[in-house]
């Protein structure tokens, strides 16, 4: 029988979301993943709190929230020097 899960952590959009299911799958991690689109509303959802949200076993929060940093680190930009 699985244990509890806790919300880890929201999802900014769809490719950070889908991203994180591919490496959570490939990593073994337990893991569920909520959407915020509602189709009566027409996403409306998801424009004020973002896409959706994971959820896991607490003991994999840390873990959870160290592969989403790095996931988010990857996305910025690189800082130039030059003004």
């Amino acid at each position: 029988m699985m244990g509890a899960y806790i919300r880890v952590t929201g999802l900014e959009n769809i490719v950070e979301a889908q991203l994180m299911e591919s490496i959570l799958q490939e990593k073994g991690i337990p893991h569920r993943m909520r959407s915020f689109h509602d189709t009566a509303y027409d996403g409306l959802f998801q424009f004020q709190k973002g896409w959706g949200e994971i959820f896991a076993p607490p003991e994999r929060k840390q873990e959870i929230l160290g592969i989403i940093e790095l996931v988010r680190s990857e996305d910025e930009p690189p800082v130039s020097d030059k003004a």
